[in-house]
């Protein structure tokens, strides 16, 4: 293979001791004729936003991913034929309220009561504040940080929205920044889904929208949650295919600890404009056209940005295409709470998977959407699925589990 350098992601390693040039490459293969590699996450993207424009509905996709993830102070795992452990920690955590570590200065955040505190109870606001600044040293514009919902330094920064592509490299460049500043100041940072039992995960809710004309296409002030018609397709589109997209979108088996039913995780299939365990959720903060979009929620952070987002834009041009009505298909909208609501309509809500197997043979039976175009190939698709099952489904299947022990070993 061949890695030819794209000269407009250029910059300036900002973690190196000697100056370094950082580049994105594009793969190709070798040959007389340079190729491009069908397998390349980057050209499945830059496919996705040429089929975008070729069709002429729209010239240009925006999308938001909003990536949360964890600081820790230590982390140890390890694992043999008849052992395996992990061990993590943080200062902020609440179960270190009764540590002796001289002095224990309290300010422990209790589960779920993360979202916004102030210092003392956040202890990483400053650390936070210097990865926005890296960030935006290296051309990323950043929006807003805060801490997260869990315990032990759960995290979130919002970048400012930008075309396919582009966000598929700056969400790159994003996880290797939080994680080199974290480990500039002696803590470690994870995008893992759901490194802790008893508190939240960590998610990736991806914000989208289609423009033409400098106008964007979903906004009509007239319709549910200012969505116009076109948008409901597309909203129709990732939910009809939602299944599928799991595969991508939420790519290891760690993935479905979070995505748990009635644990105010998005696995909900249908769309709102305020219920949060909703797959897809309408903004509402904002009635400026240029602000409506909609927020694709089950997406988690270990997923590849660039087969994401381009997987996302073709299940919602494919709603839009066969104008896939999600209030037809039973997809909502959903204002009610769902935790609230009588056994009988409860169970006629849809979810997505709950596990990665069970994604991975959604995918397998539906993926046509993705091939349009040649934006996905057949190629790619199944060496997907072959990939996530020998390298994450098999071997977690095959190891027993701690907890199995405490249930069963006196069977």
């Amino acid at each position: 293979m061949l890695l030819v350098p794209d000269p407009k992601t250029a910059m300036v390693d900002p973690f190196t001791k000697e100056p370094t040039l950082s580049l994105v490459c594009d793969v190709y293969e070798p040959g007389q004729t340079l190729k491009r590699y069908n397998r390349d996450p980057r050209y499945v993207a830059q496919k996705a936003e040429a089929y975008l424009k070729g069709s002429g509905l729209a010239d240009i996709s925006y999308w938001g991913p909003e990536p949360e993830f964890f600081v820790f102070d230590d982390i140890r795992f390890g694992l043999s034929q008849n052992s395996a452990y992990y061990y993590l920690d943080s200062e902020e955590a609440i179960w270190n309220s009764g540590q002796n570590n001289a002095p224990n200065l309290g300010y422990k955040l209790r589960n779920k009561e993360g979202y916004f505190p102030v210092p003392p109870h956040d202890q990483q606001h400053d650390l936070r504040s210097e990865m926005v600044l890296t960030l935006e040293d290296c051309g990323v514009r950043v929006e807003t940080h805060h801490h997260e919902v869990a315990t032990a330094g759960q995290a979130e920064i919002d970048m400012r929205f930008d075309s396919l592509t582009n966000m598929g490299d700056k969400t790159l460049l994003y996880k290797y920044v939080v994680k080199n500043v974290a480990r500039r100041h002696g803590k470690t940072a994870t995008f893992m889904p759901k490194p802790i039992f008893g508190d939240n995960g960590s998610g990736m809710h991806v914000h989208q929208s289609l423009w033409k004309d400098g106008r964007n296409l979903f906004f009509d002030a007239a319709g549910y949650a200012g969505l116009g018609e076109l948008a409901h397709y597309y909203v129709g589109g990732l939910l009809k295919h939602a299944p599928a997209l799991m595969a991508i979108a939420a790519p290891t088996t760690n993935s479905y600890k979070r995505l748990v039913p009635g644990y105010e995780a998005p696995v909900n299939l249908v769309f709102s404009q305020r219920n949060r365990s909703a797959a897809i959720r309408i903004p509402m903060y904002s009635s400026k056209p240029a602000s409506k979009r909609i927020e694709f929620r089950p997406p988690d952070p270990a997923s590849n940005p660039y087969l994401l987002f381009a997987a996302l834009l073709m299940a919602g041009l494919d709603g839009i295409r066969k104008k896939i009505s999600p209030t037809v298909e039973g997809f909502g909208p959903m204002d009610k709470n769902i935790y609230e609501l009588p056994a009988e309509e409860k169970a006629r809500i849809k979810s997505v998977p709950g596990s990665l197997e069970e994604a991975l043979e959604a995918l397998e039976k539906d993926h046509d959407f993705l091939l349009e175009g040649g934006v996905f190939t057949e190629d790619l698709i199944q060496g997907w699925i072959k990939l996530k099952k020998k390298s994450d489904v098999d071997p977690v299947r095959l190891r027993p589990h701690p907890y199995e022990f405490h249930l069963y070993f006196d069977v």
